[in-house]
């Protein structure tokens, strides 16, 4: 559960980081100002610790996927039914 708590986080400080970049990219025009490119770089860390972190979760078990077409390629993973009657 910690771990969908933090990639939770990380996606919000993600957008939070997608939104201040517009606001600069509107607010700097024609300035020397680099917070565009801050903002830019702190957006790209956050994504690889996104993907690290589901990347993590995907490896230890902790994620997993429920998706329909999964069960195709997975049959292991469907629960038996109960004998019909």
């Amino acid at each position: 559960m910690p771990l969908k708590i933090i990639i939770v986080l990380l996606f919000i400080a993600m957008l939070l980081s997608l939104s201040s970049g517009l606001v600069f990219l509107m607010k700097d025009i024609g300035s020397s100002r680099k917070r565009l490119l801050y903002a830019l770089g702190i957006r790209i860390f956050l994504a690889v610790a996104l993907v690290g972190a589901i990347s993590w979760g995907i490896y230890s078990g902790q994620l997993g996927s429920q998706a329909p077409w999964d069960k195709k390629l997975h049959p292991e993973r469907i629960l038996p039914s109960e004998p019909k009657k």
